[in-house]
């Protein structure tokens, strides 16, 4: 049935507020589509996001957007993009007391490539990370999951990026 993965089973929505509960008949390439159309897209221009928390989903749904519909990629490829994505981000908010930063994105050769650029020449640091901490694991996760990351500084700031294989489409 259409909508449903993994085995799912269709829940019946007897009542109006099932109803109200119940997935939008858009589909994901739709509302891919609309963030990319609302939002901009990362991979023709750098999106300039607000500095805020918040800004850390409309990310995170560009780059799904992009991994998946527009890139043809795998899912899990797209969790993984993701996950690194939000921790950029949330070192972009916490750590720059900038006001905006941008998201690209590419794929060329076998790579994609995700870049985040902010006004701040304050460069990250890779930290050890120990089982009980709480906060802390961003980059740890970036250096962990991508192939490649760094920091390339600019004369108004620096991109961090990373970059990860990819099976050649």
């Amino acid at each position: 049935m259409a909508g449903l993965e993994n085995g799912e089973q269709p829940r019946h929505a007897g009542t109006a507020a099932a109803a109200r509960r119940a997935p939008s008949a858009c589909s994901g390439e739709e509302r891919a589509l609309g963030a990319l159309g609302t939002l901009g897209d990362p991979t023709v221009d750098e999106v300039v996001l607000p500095s805020r928390p918040e800004s850390a989903g409309a990310a995170r749904r560009l780059a799904h957007s992009v991994v998946v519909w527009q890139w043809g990629l795998s899912p899990q490829l797209a969790e993984d993009v993701v996950l690194l994505v939000s921790e950029l981000v949330g070192n972009a908010v916490r750590h720059t007391g900038a006001r905006t930063f941008g998201l690209r994105m590419h794929c060329r050769r076998g790579r994609l490539r995700v870049e985040l650029r902010d006004p701040s020449r304050g460069l990250p640091c890779l930290m050890p990370v120990r089982e009980m901490d709480v906060s802390g694991r961003g980059l740890f996760l970036v250096d962990t999951l991508s192939d490649r990351w760094g920091v390339d500084l600019r004369p108004l700031g620096k991109t961090t990026w990373f970059e990860m294989r990819i099976a050649e489409r």
